[in-house]
This record gives C-alpha cells, sequence and structure tokens, in this order.
C-alpha cells in the first residue's frame, strides 16, 4: 500500500491538482480507518471518507492543518506538550506511532495515530496518517467502559492497545477501586478475542472446598451434592479470557493448582480421570503487594512470575484528578439515566479537596449519596457535604477532631499555651533537650526561650 501511495506522489509533477488529488483520495479510501496524506507544513492534502465522515472535514483538505482539526491548537502537538507523530515519523524516516486524543464530530475520542513518511521525485515529504479509534475506553462520559484524558490515564491506555493485540499474561496492579476489573475487560476487548466469552473468577471467595470444582468443573458423583456435572470457570472461558481477580487472596497451598494450570495449559474437572486442554488468554489483578508476599513466602514465586509477564499498574484517582469532572458526569450518568443530574461548581471544588483513598468506588458512593440527597437538578455545596459528612470514615475522622477541637475551646488554651502544653508533654518523655527540639521542629535556643517565657 505505501508502495502504490509513493509511486503515485512521485508522479504528482506530472499530473494536474484536481486528478492527483482525486487518485490520492482513492487509495486513502481503501484504509478501513480514518487516513490523511499530509504535507510538511502540516496541511491535509487529501483524506479517505472515513476520516470525513469521523471529522466531519470533508470541506478541510488543503485548507486546514491536522492539529488544528485534531486538537483544536495552534501550533504543532510537540508544542503543546504532546508528542507529534510526524515529526516523529520525519525524524526517524520509519512509521511512528503514538495515542492521542482527537476532536471528533461524535466527541472528543482516543486514537491510535500511525504515521509514515514518503517522498516524492523532487523530495518532497509528505505523510500518510491512519487513525484507528479506541473503542475500548472513553474520552466522553458514558457508562460501562473506562473513561479519561489525563495523562495518566493515556498512559494506562497505550499499554492495555499494546499488550491486548497479544496472547501475554497481564497482572493488573493498584490501589481498591481504581478500576483493574473494567482494564481487564479492555484488554479482552482490545484482543482478537473479543468476541469469546470474558469470564471472572472472584479468587477472595473461593474456599478450599470450592476452588477446584469453580475452576475445574466436576463430574456427577465426585463428592456429595455433586448431582449432576457442572462446567467450571475454565472451561467457560475457552477461547476467550480468563480473569483472575484478586489473585493474591489464593491461598498458598492452592496455588500449586493454578501454576499448574498455566504451565500445562491441561485441567482435570474433579472426579475425572481424563484432562482436558484448556484454552483462554489469563488476565490477573490484585491490590496487594505481591513481591512482598514472595519474599514472606506467602505467595509462590514461580506462579508470580507466570502471571506477571506484563505488569500494569492502575493510577490512583488522585494520580488522575484531571479526570473527576468528566468520571462525576459519566456516574452521574449511570445513577439517574433520565435526569441531567449537575455539579454546582462549588461542590465541584469540595469533591477536589478530597483524599479519596477509596478511589472511583468511593467516588460513586459519594456521588450516590448526594444524589440521594438533592433538592434539584443541580447538587449543592450543601448537599455535597452532608454526602461527605455521611462516610463512616470521614465521619470518623471529622468526629475525632472536633471532639478534640471543642475540648481545647472549652478549656480556654490559646496557641500560646498550647505550644507550652506539647513541650511539657514532650519533656517528660525525653531528657534529653537537643532531641526535644529536634522533635518539636524548632531550635535549642528557640525551645529553651519558651521554656522561660512559660515560666
Amino acid at each position: 500500500m505505501i508502495v502504490t501511495v509513493t509511486l503515485l506522489v512521485w508522479s504528482y509533477a506530472g499530473m494536474t491538482d484536481k486528478y492527483w488529488l482525486q487518485s490520492m483520495s482513492n487509495i486513502l479510501d481503501s484504509y478501513a480507518d480514518p487516513a490523511v496524506l499530509i504535507d510538511e507544513h502540516y496541511y491535509i492534502v487529501a483524506a479517505n471518507r472515513q476520516y470525513e465522515h469521523r471529522f466531519g472535514s470533508h470541506h478541510a483538505t488543503g485548507l486546514n492543518k491536522c492539529f488544528e482539526l485534531s486538537h483544536g491548537y495552534q501550533r504543532p502537538c510537540d508544542l503543546e506538550g504532546e508528542t507529534c507523530p510526524m515529526q516523529a515519523a520525519n525524524q526517524s524516516g520509519t512509521t511512528s506511532s503514538v495515542l492521542h486524543i482527537h476532536n471528533t464530530a461524535q466527541g472528543k475520542e482516543h486514537m491510535g495515530i500511525e504515521t509514515t513518511p514518503v517522498t516524492d521525485q523532487l523530495q518532497r515529504r509528505f505523510f500518510i496518517e491512519v487513525m484507528k479509534p479506541i473503542r475500548e475506553v472513553s474520552a466522553e462520559p458514558i457508562a460501562n467502559k473506562m473513561i479519561g484524558r489525563s495523562p495518566a490515564f493515556n498512559q494506562l491506555v497505550d499499554l492495555i492497545q499494546r499488550v491486548g493485540a497479544t496472547e501475554t499474561n497481564v497482572l493488573l496492579t493498584g490501589p481498591s477501586g481504581s478500576g483493574k476489573e473494567l482494564a481487564a475487560q479492555a484488554v479482552h476487548a482490545a484482543s482478537a478475542r473479543t468476541r469469546k466469552p470474558f469470564v471472572t473468577v472472584e479468587c477472595s471467595g473461593l474456599t478450599d472446598t470450592l476452588f477446584e470444582s469453580e475452576l475445574f468443573g466436576h463430574v456427577k458423583g465426585a463428592f456429595t451434592g455433586a448431582s449432576s456435572n457442572r462446567k467450571g470457570l475454565v472451561e467457560s472461558a475457552r477461547g476467550g479470557t480468563l480473569f483472575l481477580d484478586e489473585v493474591g487472596d489464593i491461598p498458598l497451598h492452592l496455588q500449586v493448582k493454578l501454576l499448574r494450570l498455566i504451565e500445562t495449559r491441561t485441567f482435570r474437572p474433579v472426579g475425572e480421570n481424563q484432562p482436558f486442554e484448556a484454552d483462554f488468554r489469563l488476565i490477573c489483578a490484585t491490590h496487594k503487594d505481591l513481591p512482598a508476599m514472595v519474599e514472606k513466602e506467602l505467595f509462590r514465586e514461580d506462579l508470580f512470575h507466570r502471571i506477571s509477564t506484563f505488569p500494569i499498574q492502575l493510577p490512583s484517582l488522585k494520580e488522575r484528578i484531571e479526570d473527576l469532572s468528566l468520571l462525576v458526569k459519566s456516574i452521574l450518568l449511570r445513577i439517574e439515566v433520565s435526569l441531567p443530574l449537575t455539579l454546582s461548581p462549588a461542590a465541584m471544588r469540595l469533591l477536589e479537596q478530597q483524599p479519596f483513598s477509596g478511589n472511583i468506588r468511593e467516588l460513586k458512593n459519594i456521588l450516590e449519596r448526594a444524589v440521594v440527597l438533592r433538592e434539584g437538578l443541580e447538587i449543592s455545596a450543601d448537599v455535597m457535604q452532608r454526602a461527605l459528612d455521611l462516610s463512616p470514615i470521614c465521619r470518623q475522622t471529622q468526629t475525632d477532631e472536633d471532639k478534640a477541637l471543642t475540648s481545647l475551646a472549652q478549656a480556654g488554651y490559646s496557641l500560646e499555651s498550647l505550644e507550652r502544653v506539647y513541650i511539657k508533654q514532650l519533656l517528660s518523655h525525653y531528657q534529653d533537650k537537643t532531641r526535644v527540639a529536634e522533635i518539636a521542629g524548632c531550635s535549642l535556643r528557640t525551645l529553651y526561650r519558651k521554656l522561660k517565657e512559660g515560666e
């Protein structure tokens, strides 16, 4: 395909502009994804129908620069803090691949960009840019997908896209509530197995007696209560993806059974003598520190290496706080599909100040409480504060702080008197005044001065 386009560009000088542009458009139309031809000055020279449909830019060729249409920028991507695929392709002389968020007729969309340089007989450089929409995630509020636009989120999407196209085992790590199952579903959706089952195994809920039966199935009469044959989750995932959620919760003595499954790619239902071939792509997830568990001999080292071929660390909500507004809109849509609920600016500022130790799951809980407490379609700061106050963690912390402050205020303590009380308490525990000054964060001379003032 690239050779054909190159020959057409070489013969450009002998053709009319109209004929040449039509020929280039026909070539670009052979691509299933949006594609354009760009000159060295970033102008779009030709575009295919897919590009015109997605970007609404049938009038744009020869008039607009790629970064103006795709991003709304006034200058190239590399000057706006992003990688410019055209510059990278120009410097390397080969195809460059990046992930960008583009403005399209459907809104903002994640795009995998592949840019290839071509040269005409006058040594003028052009670039074929092919844009593959990444449908596994969203840059707009939508239900049941990973959502975000922040740099941390885009790095995550890039890793998911790269590993999704392979059969490599993936280990998703990160704090609770950061969206590991959605990430696993995105890896599955980006793979060749996307039309096959995605089967989740909740490892934390598997008891010793249920582990083999749930995972491998059983035959009738295998044990008391086995009144019929039962297909296990490994068989249910045939041709698709097996997702082991909270894999760190599997007891040590059962881990060898999982290791054997991964190594041999065979399993045997309980009560069955004949082994069966397994066919699945493995994705595991945990919020635990597996290397530390390996050190403490709580997790098998050989199993860890088997499941962690391609580790992906999911960012916490605080690490992608730029996505907060987008996540709020998306969650509100899921809670009340039929109502256009919004947050007031003051309510949003309250949310931005939260530590979000529970990440996206905690955000969802807060918003659900706010929706229950709301008076109208806009959630006010007062309603949001009430929703925050109902959090068991926040309420306990605030209650303890309030009690302490109320007690001190009632006792008539000033800032200076609190300082003296603090220093006296330190002196009652430490005889060395140098050590007391170090803990109090002041010099020894300042400590002596404060002691003298308190006499």
